[in-house]
């Protein structure tokens, strides 16, 4: 044995551990020999049960290290291959039998079976999109393009005719070519590692290192991130470290006692979901977790990692009435071991993958989440900007009578936008519980339901920010999301829903060819106010420029009457129309003036709507 493997495993430095603990695979001549180990120091005994072995007589393991790894190595004339098991662990509480927590393949449900797999024959052909990921990852800039995520659940992006799920095969046939033609950038899947309960979403997940047997084995899940690279979008996948369920053959209490999970009451359990808190304090749980995220990075060529949750890790008093916690002991609230955690993750991730994408979805507003840890910061290069979203939201739903009275939802957002490195997202979390989705979100008649909406998203693709989109938004679907079932396209056999699908398409291609909407998304320098203050009109205007100041107007309207906005313009500046919510409304809405030395265009913008404009220079005509 290794001595290394197990001695970094214990320090909480094996970002490979996947490669040493689970089940792996030699050969001693003809002989298959599969090397079984787990963790489980509180155990008595630990015994494998199998297809191969039996699944009434433990074949007993041996107990390797003093902190509880125990072995088992297994000679078979045969491979072994997808073939089942178990590890039956007795301890002074009982006997459980437990899925191997590094286990690559699983069958998941109630079940849990482990499936081994050490195959790995899948032949990648992607080469061309990681060595470009590569090229664009030197220096702080790569962040300087345009990202444009379409967020998906694999289950219900779409079904066969008898209601059946998508193969990740066949997923990724129908999603490649269409999120590309959309003008999409990457797509991110919420979580795909085995989890028990389908209405979960995936995000109580007992198979960490596991893709889920529900739409294939992990080399189907290989072709599903192959084929989008070579059809040009990244992938990234929902990670789920904060929490497990407690499924008998899951994390939970795996050695009889609390383990993975936090030991102490104030802080194992979260009394919402019903889930235990991984111990990030614990050093064998951050080898399990850093290299677990690893993994998907270097087995599956995934491009980046959204973190889950990422408030209910740093918090202590996340979930908790006053008493329920103990404060650290500087006697904040702030978890010091999530802190530690968050910065060892993702200096291991960038030192191996510069490249990728580190995406933290945190309700708070602890700081420096996006800063370098180098600089004081926990290291994501993303947040998400869910503030912004709920504030949004709540403006949209409102009467436009009352809407000056929610101005800030406007242009707030600008007073913390370069705070952090902020994703505006329109995610799944928003369009289901009661909240309904985004068209339906938009107050008003049905009409005026569409106007809108494609107006917020002019705003959302034009505001400083990447950004994300949950599928069936695209094309305005009006039903909440149901897991169970797949989008309704068949709303696309209705006008409005096809020009709406139209115009994101559009406006996302729009995006994607503008660098004055991406370039300096995280510099202040980016953007500038033209009219931040016209809540009585419930209007905006502001100019985003790039890196060659080369610069775009926006103009929103979000008043259900027709505005005029005047702004200052320079003396020889040029306006063209380049982009409008609603094309043909615009002819003869633009005047130019001069009052004084200054120069100013005067813009009648119809109700619900919005425009972009181009500027160039060596002219002192304002024309369409």
């Amino acid at each position: 044995m290794n001595d290394l493997a197990p001695y970094l495993f214990h320090q909480g430095t094996n970002f490979s551990a996947y490669d040493y603990l689970g089940c792996t695979l030699s050969k001693e001549g003809k002989k298959f020999v599969y090397t079984f180990r787990t963790w489980a120091p509180n155990a008595y005994a630990v015994g494998l049960i199998s297809d191969f072995s039996g699944w009434d007589d433990p074949v007993p393991f041996e107990r390797k290290t003093e902190n509880g790894i125990w072995e088992l190595i297994w000679r078979s004339d045969f491979s072994l291959e997808k073939k089942a098991y178990k590890f039956r662990i007795t301890s002074a509480t009982g006997t459980v039998n437990k899925g191997d927590p590094y286990a690559r393949f699983s069958r998941g449900l109630d079940d849990g079976a482990s499936l081994i797999f050490t195959s790995n024959k899948f032949k990648w052909s992607d080469g061309l999109w990681r060595r470009s990921r590569k090229k664009q990852s030197k220096g702080e800039a790569y962040l300087s393009v345009p990202i444009n995520i379409y967020e998906v659940h694999a289950g219900s992006f779409m079904r066969h005719d008898d209601g059946s799920v998508l193969s990740y095969r066949e997923l990724a046939d129908s999603l490649a070519p269409y999120v590309k033609v959309m003008g999409y950038t990457h797509v991110e899947l919420l979580p795909i590692m085995e989890h028990p309960y389908d209405g979960s979403w995936g995000y109580q997940v007992c198979g960490f290192y596991a893709p889920t047997s529900r739409y294939g084995d992990p080399d189907d899940f290989r072709y599903f991130v192959n084929k989008l690279h070579k059809t040009g979008i990244g992938v990234i996948l929902d990670w789920v470290p904060a929490h497990f369920p407690k499924d008998e053959w899951g994390l939970y209490e795996f050695d009889g006692r609390p383990l993975y999970e936090y030991q102490g009451k104030d802080r194992q359990e979260s009394s919402s979901w019903g889930t235990r808190f991984f111990d990030l304090g614990r050093e064998e749980v951050q080898s399990f977790l850093i290299s677990n995220a690893l993994y998907y990075l270097r087995e599956f060529h995934v491009d980046g990692l959204r973190v889950d949750a990422v408030a209910s890790m740093l918090y202590l008093d996340y979930d908790r009435l006053p008493g329920e916690w103990i404060p650290n002991r500087d006697g904040t609230n702030i978890s010091l071991e999530a802190l530690a955690f968050f910065k060892k993750l993702n200096t291991a991730v960038f030192a191996e993958f510069p490249e990728a994408l580190m995406i933290a979805e945190e309700s708070g507003d602890y700081g420096n989440l996006t800063r370098p840890v180098y600089d004081m910061g926990l290291g994501f290069n993303l947040k998400w900007n869910m503030g912004w979203a709920n504030d949004f939201y709540e403006y949209l739903s409102s009467d436009p009578v009352y809407r000056k009275y929610n101005h800030k939802a406007l242009n707030f957002p600008l007073m913390y936008a370069f705070t952090e490195n902020y994703c505006l997202p329109i995610s799944h979390d928003e369009v289901v519980h009661g909240k309904r989705s985004l068209i339906n979100k938009m107050h008003g008649s049905y009409e005026d339901k569409f106007d809108q909406m494609r107006t917020a998203l002019l705003l959302m693709m034009t505001y400083p920010g990447k950004k994300l989109m949950f599928m069936g938004t695209e094309f305005a679907q009006f039903r909440e999301w149901n897991y169970a079932d797949e989008l309704e396209w068949f709303m696309l056999d209705y006008q409005k829903h096809t020009e709406m699908r139209d115009y994101v398409r559009a406006l996302n291609h729009f995006y994607l060819s503008s660098h004055e909407l991406w370039s300096l998304d995280f510099d202040p320098s980016g953007f500038s106010w033209l009219l931040a203050n016209e809540a009585e009109k419930n209007c905006v205007a502001f100019r985003r420029i790039a890196k060659d100041k080369s610069s775009v107007i926006v103009l929103i309207n979000f008043s259900g009457a027709d505005q005029e906005l005047t702004f200052k313009v320079s003396e020889c500046d040029m306006l063209k129309l380049s982009f409008a919510t609603a094309p043909g409304k615009y002819d003869n809405m633009y005047f130019p003036f001069k009052e004084g030395e200054n120069y100013y265009a005067t813009v009648k913008l119809p109700r619900f709507s919005g425009v972009i404009l181009k500027e160039a220079s060596n002219t002192k005509v304002i024309k369409i």
